[in-house]
């Protein structure tokens, strides 16, 4: 790693432009072998700015207020030291839709978005069913259950945290983008807030942690030194929520309900042998992500 060139941005160093400071930041980053140095460095000035990127090139040539330059300093300083940028800003967008981030909550990731497509798929395999009943367990930032709220929108969305101040996250992004009131949020661990007793569920889904525990700390620094534990830890196995999930899941569905669960890649064999052991459920499909693994699981409770 060469750090030879200059360490720091030197906010007396007159005038520094626009360009010019992508240039630098860019180079910078690069030096720390952060993966994608040029478009952290449009992101994190875009911030700063209170621009959108493509401003930055209309202004390029813009120079930079002293203060201006200061802020954006400190968030360098904060990237370098491998905090993810949506941490630093705040926010991160998901299926169109921007959402509040804190270290309290998982940066949502695209390969997530599988998980809201495949729910729309299921649902437009049945289309003259009416409204379905959608439940989310563990919602986080509330990407997921947000994003069905925004394209379904005469569903029952419901979804669970365990933690309260990940679930005023949730709620805020709901109240960011106009749906507070059609989705209800419920505070406990996976099923227990819900009621066993009632009308069950069309549709369950979750992303619950599903990476093992001894190899937490072989993460990028970025997922191991600052997205939050509870989120990521699947157990000695990786699949200890996974497997409580399939197997708690079925009192909560309607007949041919379906529960949708992101998953490691290499966990099928592991979580077909919970499936059939459960014997719950039928026709168990996994969707593969963009990069061609498995990252969702489907299954349907039998009638």
């Amino acid at each position: 790693m060469n750090h030879s060139r200059q360490n720091d941005l030197q906010v007396d160093e007159v005038p520094w432009t626009i360009l010019k400071l992508l240039s630098w930041t860019s180079d910078h980053f690069a030096s720390f072998g952060i993966e994608h140095p040029r478009v952290d460095a449009e992101i994190l000035l875009a911030h700063t700015l209170g621009l959108r990127r493509i401003d930055l090139y209309v202004q390029y040539d813009k120079p930079l207020l002293r203060q201006e330059l200061a802020r954006f300093r400190e968030s360098i300083q904060r990237r370098v030291q491998r905090e993810p940028v949506a941490y630093i800003i705040g926010e991160k967008e998901f299926w169109s839709l921007e959402l509040k981030v804190t270290p309290a909550v998982l940066i949502p990731r695209p390969e997530t978005e599988c998980v809201v497509e495949t729910a729309l798929a299921v649902i437009a395999e049945d289309a003259g069913a009416g409204v379905r009943k959608i439940l989310e367990l563990g919602t986080g930032s509330g990407a997921v259950i947000l994003a069905l709220a925004a394209e379904r929108p005469g569903d029952i969305l419901c979804a669970t945290d365990q933690s309260e101040e990940v679930l005023s996250i949730a709620r805020e992004n709901a109240e960011r983008h106009g749906v507070l009131q059609r989705v209800s949020f419920f505070r406990g661990d996976w099923f227990a807030p819900i009621d066993r007793q009632a009308d069950g569920f069309d549709l369950i889904l979750s992303n619950p942690p599903y990476i093992r525990r001894n190899d937490i700390p072989d993460l990028q620094p970025e997922i191991f030194c600052f997205e939050p534990n509870t989120a990521l830890d699947g157990g000695p196995s990786g699949i200890e929520s996974l497997g409580h999930i399939i197997t708690a899941a079925p009192p909560y569905l309607r007949p041919n309900g379906h529960l949708l669960l992101e998953i490691g890649h290499d966990q099928r064999t592991a979580l077909e042998r919970v499936i059939e052991k459960t014997g719950s459920y039928q026709e168990a499909v996994f969707i593969k992500d963009y990069s061609g693994q498995d990252r969702v699981l489907r299954i349907r409770k039998m009638s």
